[in-house]
């Protein structure tokens, strides 16, 4: 797989995530977008390190996208506890 398919696949676990955990972002669609590309990339990583599972080529494999929208999801929660709703600060 490509890393414009990568790319692909992380704006889509952006917004899957954004759509499971609903909330405003400091970041807005760009930085949950963001988010869903880096998390995308994480669950992938991770999928290979800890679980032992190697990434598939395929892009539609099931794996791969729950491994990519996991990932984005961790990294959501994680950027919502460090920087909180900083639209609530103004």
């Amino acid at each position: 797989m490509g890393i414009v398919s990568w790319l692909v696949l992380g704006l889509i676990a952006g917004v899957i995530a954004k759509v499971l955990l609903p909330g405003r972002d400091p970041g807005g669609l760009v930085g949950t977008t963001l988010i869903g590309i880096v998390g995308s990339f994480i669950g992938g990583w991770l999928s290979t390190k800890i679980l032992h599972r190697p990434i598939p080529k395929d892009f539609g494999e099931p794996s791969m996208w729950i491994a990519s929208i996991a990932g984005a999801l961790v990294l959501l929660i994680a950027y919502r506890l460090l920087f909180g709703n900083s639209r609530e600060r103004r």
